[in-house]
């Protein structure tokens, strides 16, 4: 039997409220462990993600990311609080590289608040009438806008526009068709929704199948830089800073912020704050 320190970290959090962002476990050295056992503290701590930190020949730090019962190529709220902790553990700095499924993640802080680099997002039109996702998503298919697309800056997702904040706050996806139409090109059912609540702001909700139910994630790094990726199909002015809020109906709180530079390239970031430490014993 070995020892394993961890940390839970909080991320897109919310100044003066201990309780909001997203919450992550960060297993500091994750050498040693198999895939299963992996899988298995994932399950143990049953948060959206628990990620181990291993050494890189390419980057900082390699991670693996896994939710409680799959692994994950990419996510962006886990590589901002990896990187967070990576920074405390090896003094790397405020730029550091992190190693992914999907390849080598480029971050830089400022303080407490971490930025990524996504990866060039790629998108795909989507065949599903207007009807057919307004009824996944318990609304009717004048709540939804267009294009609706499935977009890949790292975890494809089904991207969906809607046309105002109470078509967002009614959302009830079903979870039969939500696995129907949502799934992506790794066979999990994941749609994102956003309306635009003000200048330069968005508010946003994720939903994934989870137990065979329908869960909502509090803040989805990888769905924020697929909404940057989506507004790149549409022309918009760049560059561009946009804040995003999501979680409410989570009772976690998240702002993220989505920048797009003048070269396109699409950036996440947010505040991360460490919540606790503990050790584990396997």
């Amino acid at each position: 039997m070995t020892s394993h320190k961890f940390r839970i970290i909080n991320v897109f959090t919310i100044e003066d409220q201990a309780f909001s962002g997203n919450p992550l476990c960060v297993v500091e050295d994750g050498s040693g462990l198999s895939d299963e056992a992996m899988q298995a503290i994932a399950l143990q701590f049953n948060l959206s993600e628990t990620t181990f930190i291993l050494s890189s020949t390419d980057a900082t730090a390699r991670i693996r990311i896994f939710t409680p019962y799959f692994e994950l190529p990419f996510a962006g709220h886990p590589t901002l609080g990896s990187a967070h902790v990576v920074r405390d553990l090896l003094s790397s700095g405020d730029r550091s590289t992190i190693e992914t499924k999907s390849g080598i993640i480029r971050l830089t802080a400022e303080g407490d608040r971490w930025g990524l680099q996504a990866p060039s997002p790629t998108t795909r039109p989507v065949s599903i009438s207007l009807p057919q996702l307004a009824e996944m998503l318990g609304l009717n298919a004048a709540d939804i806008s267009k294009p609706v697309l499935s977009v890949n800056a790292g975890v494809e997702q089904l991207l969906i526009p809607l046309n105002s904040e109470d078509a967002l706050a009614r959302c009830t996806p079903d979870y039969s068709l939500l696995t129907q139409f949502g799934r992506n090109q790794n066979g999990v059912g994941m749609v994102y929704v956003w309306a635009v609540t003000g200048p330069q702001q968005v508010t946003s909700r994720f939903f994934f199948e989870k137990d065979n139910a329908v869960c909502e994630d509090p803040g989805t790094g990888s769905a924020c830089a697929n909404l940057g990726g989506w507004l790149l199909t549409r022309d918009a002015d760049i560059p561009a800073s946009i804040a995003v809020y999501q979680g409410r109906e989570t009772g976690r709180p998240c702002r993220l912020a989505l920048n797009i530079n003048s070269d396109e390239k699409i950036t996440v970031s947010g505040k991360v704050t460490e919540f606790g430490r503990g050790e584990i014993f396997y």
